[in-house]
């Protein structure tokens, strides 16, 4: 049908970028993993946790001097030593992901699409690789498993909930950008205006199908097109 590019095997730089980033993605689950636990055992005791980031300076004197129990205290000390670790290993691969990508002119490009930054940005150029192998910004989206399923007889035409095949890391990359982007910019207002016709969730993924359409261009053309809002709102901040 033509939608999707041939096979295509990365070449070695571009593996040793995405085992990179991978492993980067696969230390912040387990640090979020241990965050919870820390969470579950406070919330077991009976502790109120006040502040919006148990980690940081405040969160840190709480868990200093809550009284706990001998188990739960060993077990929240544990896992505040695991976490340091993590924290070191994190900030140690995003640095070698950075260092790597510092003069790419794609990576830089798309950190001025709303809501994506360097980390989201390494991990649109390590998984997307060699961007020619897409020649519309719709083969993108497909492949990132963006679009929706497509059921098709001799009268009717059915659009089903998206494929979710491809790469499941550029798909959460798009979905993560788009959900903490503002109102006032062109992803925030078609998130929004999806949205309030069919709900949050098919809004987030129009969004994240339309940035995925301006990250192609920023990877190809190493500059973006298209950051206005769009044309039917006159209140919006057309430099958003």
């Amino acid at each position: 049908m033509g939608r999707l590019p041939e096979a295509w095997i990365a070449p070695p730089a571009t593996r040793e970028l995405r085992g990179w980033v991978r492993h980067r993605a696969k230390l912040v689950g387990l640090r979020s993993n241990l965050k919870c636990q820390v969470h579950a055992v406070l919330a077991n005791a009976g502790v109120q946790v006040g502040m919006s980031d148990l980690f940081g300076p405040g969160g840190q004197d709480l868990l200093a001097r809550v009284a706990l129990t001998p188990e739960s205290r060993a077990r929240v000390d544990s896992a505040l030593r695991l976490i340091a670790g993590l924290d070191f290993e994190v900030e140690l691969f995003g640095r070698l992901v950075t260092n790597r990508l510092r003069r790419d002119r794609g990576y830089l490009a798309i950190q001025a699409l709303p809501g994506i930054g360097p980390v989201l940005a390494a991990v649109f150029v390590a998984e997307i690789g060699d961007i020619a192998r897409f020649r519309r910004p719709e083969q993108l989206a497909s492949w990132a498993g963006l679009t929706p399923k497509h059921h098709e007889s001799d009268t009717t035409v059915h659009r089903g909930p998206i494929t979710k095949q491809g790469s499941r890391l550029v798909r959460w990359a798009a979905i993560e950008a788009v959900q903490r982007v503002s109102s006032a910019t062109r992803l925030g207002q078609v998130r929004d205006r999806v949205a309030a016709h069919r709900g949050r969730n098919i809004g987030v993924v129009a969004a994240a199908r339309e940035l995925t359409e301006l990250v192609f261009y920023g990877l190809r053309d190493g500059r973006l097109r298209c950051l206005s809002t769009p044309a039917a709102s006159n209140t919006a901040n057309p430099a958003a």
